[in-house]
């Protein structure tokens, strides 16, 4: 038996976060900060994490979770892209790890068929309606990444900006 929407909104949590040259901070102690902000999702039964594919954060999360996954199978990661196709202009670095971690996903969901102004907004509102958490680093400047934050405070789901020092999760 399938449980309701809402049980599996509470152990379902996403990601937002920054592009690489846009966080300003060395990739190590990102993925440093983004793990522990995973296991303290798992501590507090957050079992499927979504992904939104982008490069940056978003890949550095899904493959985070993908190395949870080798010790507890119980976990299940989801790729939700914007729209087919949308990492075909990226280098081959970035590329191969989007196959990688798409390859692995449990799930596999893109918004649309092809690239719209409104694509990637839909992508992150999305997410953020499947979730009962969302870990971001999110360093204060407008973009989509804040759109998302905004979003999930207006719907009161819980946002743990690993950026922001003094922040714990507040509200789950």
């Amino acid at each position: 038996m399938s449980l309701p929407e809402a049980e599996k909104r509470a152990k379902r949590c996403c990601f937002t976060g920054h592009r690489p040259e846009k966080l300003g901070i060395p990739e190590t102690i990102i993925y440093k900060k983004l793990s522990d902000a995973i296991d303290l999702a798992r501590s507090r039964g957050i079992v499927t994490f979504i992904c939104g594919m982008a490069r940056g954060f978003d890949l550095w999360a899904g493959s985070a979770v993908l190395q949870k996954k080798e010790i507890d199978p119980k976990i299940k990661l989801i790729c939700a892209t914007p729209f087919t196709g949308f990492e075909n202009r990226w280098n081959s670095h970035w590329q191969e790890l989007y196959a990688h971690i798409a390859s692995h996903a449990d799930y596999k969901v893109a918004i649309s068929h092809s690239y719209d102004p409104g694509c990637f907004q839909r992508r992150n509102e999305w997410m953020v309606n499947h979730s009962g958490l969302v870990i971001a680093a999110y360093n204060g400047e407008p973009g989509g990444t804040k759109n998302t934050i905004l979003y999930a405070e207006r719907c009161g789901v819980p946002v743990h900006n690993i950026l922001d020092f003094s922040m714990e999760f507040h509200g789950f």
